[in-house]
């Protein structure tokens, strides 16, 4: 039987990160505060086309690298569980993958169903690396598309974690779209650093052609 957590005693003394590993990974949905959903709809628009194409290329630049270097690891190493948020190397990219599909289906209008945010989409790695650069293009010619009228309107969808529908600006949902991306590889390179692989710089500026 699956179960909400709504602050109850047990839990109050856990921070928002861990009530979050403990429910995906016990199957619960975790319900999130009404007055952060009440905040996030009342940030204006601080985000441009041009800051979104930039920051496509840079999702594409960096995924390309970072799978590189994971590609040097035996796939046990990649699956073993370091205790990471998403548990492996493995899993981390899956999620970013899983996330940025059910984002960018819902910014164009096509619902990515999954039935959890540790879903595991493809087992094989090379199949989630082809699978990574299809989506990372999808992204790219997204962003190509976006306008400034788009970005200062708002998006409705359906939450995952706790599932109701929510209003947002998109401008909102863009800014997390990209920033998740980046809180996950940060784990990643972590979990790379740990095993002695150097991924390089990942300094958005150094990124070739990364004037907007």
């Amino acid at each position: 039987m699956r179960r909400i957590c709504t602050g109850s005693r047990t839990n109050k003394s856990l921070t928002a990160n861990q009530r979050q590993v403990i429910g995906l990974s016990a199957g619960i949905r975790y319900r999130v505060p009404e007055q952060n959903i009440q905040t996030q709809t009342d940030v204006k628009r601080s985000m441009h086309v041009d800051e979104c194409k930039l920051l496509a290329r840079y999702n594409r630049w960096m995924n390309e690298r970072l799978y590189d270097v994971c590609s040097r690891l035996p796939d046990e190493e990649r699956k073993k569980d370091h205790k990471a948020f998403f548990g492996s190397i493995h899993g981390t990219l899956n999620h970013l993958l899983l996330g940025d599909r059910v984002w960018l289906g819902r910014f164009v209008n096509k619902p990515f169903q999954v039935e959890s945010l540790a879903q595991e989409l493809y087992s094989d790695f090379d199949q989630l690396r082809e699978e990574r650069s299809l989506t990372d293009a999808q992204i790219i010619q997204w962003a190509e598309g976006l306008s400034d009228t788009a970005l200062n309107g708002d998006l409705t969808y359906t939450s995952i974690v706790n599932p109701v529908e929510r209003t947002q600006k998109m401008a909102v949902a863009v800014i997390h779209f990209f920033n998740h991306q980046t809180h996950h590889r940060g784990q990643l390179t972590t979990l790379l650093s740990q095993r002695g692989l150097d991924y390089g710089v990942t300094d958005l500026i150094w990124m070739p052609e990364a004037d907007i």
